[in-house]
Protein backbone atom coordinates (compact mmCIF):
# COMPACT_ATOMS: atom_id res chain seq x y z
CA UNK A 1 0.00 0.00 0.00
CA UNK A 2 1.51 3.28 -1.20
CA UNK A 3 -0.01 6.49 0.93
CA UNK A 4 -0.68 9.45 -1.89
CA UNK A 5 -1.69 12.56 -1.33
CA UNK A 6 -4.64 12.49 -3.92
CA UNK A 7 -6.10 9.05 -4.42
CA UNK A 8 -7.90 10.19 -7.13
CA UNK A 9 -5.14 11.37 -9.18
CA UNK A 10 -3.23 8.52 -8.35
CA UNK A 11 -6.11 6.39 -9.98
CA UNK A 12 -5.86 8.27 -12.98
CA UNK A 13 -2.19 7.99 -13.29
CA UNK A 14 -2.03 3.96 -12.87
CA UNK A 15 -5.08 3.50 -14.92
CA UNK A 16 -2.72 4.90 -17.94
CA UNK A 17 -0.30 2.73 -16.97
CA UNK A 18 -2.78 -0.54 -17.18
CA UNK A 19 -4.38 -0.65 -13.72
CA UNK A 20 -8.01 -1.17 -12.83
CA UNK A 21 -9.96 -0.13 -10.03
CA UNK A 22 -11.26 -3.02 -8.06
CA UNK A 23 -13.02 -1.46 -5.45
CA UNK A 24 -12.82 1.74 -3.48
CA UNK A 25 -13.44 3.33 0.09
CA UNK A 26 -14.90 7.24 0.36
CA UNK A 27 -16.20 7.92 3.83
CA UNK A 28 -19.26 9.79 4.10
CA UNK A 29 -19.67 13.43 3.71
CA UNK A 30 -16.39 13.29 1.63
CA UNK A 31 -16.16 13.86 -1.92
CA UNK A 32 -12.76 11.96 -2.33
CA UNK A 33 -11.55 8.12 -1.88
CA UNK A 34 -9.52 8.02 1.23
CA UNK A 35 -8.57 4.07 -0.04
CA UNK A 36 -8.54 2.19 -3.20
CA UNK A 37 -7.62 -1.18 -4.78
CA UNK A 38 -6.18 -1.31 -8.13
CA UNK A 39 -5.14 -4.42 -10.70
CA UNK A 40 -3.53 -5.31 -13.78
CA UNK A 41 -3.34 -9.19 -14.65
CA UNK A 42 -1.68 -10.44 -11.66
CA UNK A 43 -0.65 -7.25 -10.23
CA UNK A 44 -2.67 -5.73 -7.01
CA UNK A 45 -1.89 -2.03 -5.76
CA UNK A 46 -3.55 -0.60 -2.53
CA UNK A 47 -3.13 3.49 -2.35
CA UNK A 48 -4.61 5.53 0.32
CA UNK A 49 -4.67 8.96 1.63
CA UNK A 50 -1.39 10.15 3.31
CA UNK A 51 -1.85 11.95 6.60
CA UNK A 52 1.07 13.44 6.11
CA UNK A 53 3.40 15.60 3.43
CA UNK A 54 4.13 13.12 0.98
CA UNK A 55 8.18 13.40 0.27
CA UNK A 56 9.35 12.55 -2.90
CA UNK A 57 13.18 12.58 -2.43
CA UNK A 58 11.90 10.17 1.07
CA UNK A 59 10.03 7.59 -0.53
CA UNK A 60 12.52 4.54 -0.32
CA UNK A 61 10.50 1.93 -2.68
CA UNK A 62 10.78 0.66 -5.95
CA UNK A 63 7.62 -0.52 -7.84
CA UNK A 64 8.49 -3.04 -10.66
CA UNK A 65 5.97 -3.27 -13.55
CA UNK A 66 6.21 -6.25 -16.41
CA UNK A 67 5.34 -5.79 -19.85
CA UNK A 68 6.33 -7.74 -22.88
CA UNK A 69 7.04 -4.86 -25.11
CA UNK A 70 9.54 -2.25 -23.14
CA UNK A 71 10.16 0.38 -26.23
CA UNK A 72 6.69 -0.03 -27.27
CA UNK A 73 5.38 0.83 -23.81
CA UNK A 74 7.06 3.28 -23.22
CA UNK A 75 6.09 5.05 -26.52
CA UNK A 76 2.90 4.29 -25.02
CA UNK A 77 3.17 6.50 -21.92
CA UNK A 78 5.04 9.06 -23.55
CA UNK A 79 2.13 9.49 -26.50
CA UNK A 80 -0.44 9.64 -22.96
CA UNK A 81 1.99 12.56 -21.34
CA UNK A 82 3.52 10.42 -18.77
CA UNK A 83 7.30 11.13 -18.93
CA UNK A 84 9.42 7.80 -19.07
CA UNK A 85 13.09 7.65 -19.09
CA UNK A 86 15.35 6.03 -21.23
CA UNK A 87 15.30 2.72 -21.69
CA UNK A 88 18.52 1.03 -19.93
CA UNK A 89 19.72 -2.14 -20.21
CA UNK A 90 21.64 -3.42 -16.85
CA UNK A 91 22.39 -7.28 -16.90
CA UNK A 92 19.17 -8.44 -15.06
CA UNK A 93 17.02 -6.52 -17.79
CA UNK A 94 19.14 -7.69 -20.91
CA UNK A 95 15.72 -6.48 -22.91
CA UNK A 96 15.54 -3.05 -20.96
CA UNK A 97 14.22 -1.09 -18.45
CA UNK A 98 13.29 2.27 -17.57
CA UNK A 99 12.10 4.61 -15.09
CA UNK A 100 9.02 6.60 -14.69
CA UNK A 101 7.42 8.39 -11.03
CA UNK A 102 3.93 8.60 -9.78
CA UNK A 103 2.24 11.33 -9.08
CA UNK A 104 3.60 11.67 -5.18
CA UNK A 105 7.45 10.78 -6.57
CA UNK A 106 7.34 6.47 -5.88
CA UNK A 107 9.65 5.05 -8.92
CA UNK A 108 8.23 2.60 -11.12
CA UNK A 109 10.86 0.66 -13.00
CA UNK A 110 9.03 -0.81 -16.42
CA UNK A 111 10.79 -4.06 -17.60
CA UNK A 112 10.18 -6.89 -19.54
CA UNK A 113 8.74 -9.95 -18.29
Amino acid sequence: MAHVRSVERSVAFYRVLGFEEGNRHTPEGQAEPVWVWLRSGGAQLMLAAATEPVEPEKQAVLFYVYCDDVAGFREQLIRAGVEAGPIRSPFYAPRGEFRVEDPDGYVLMITHT
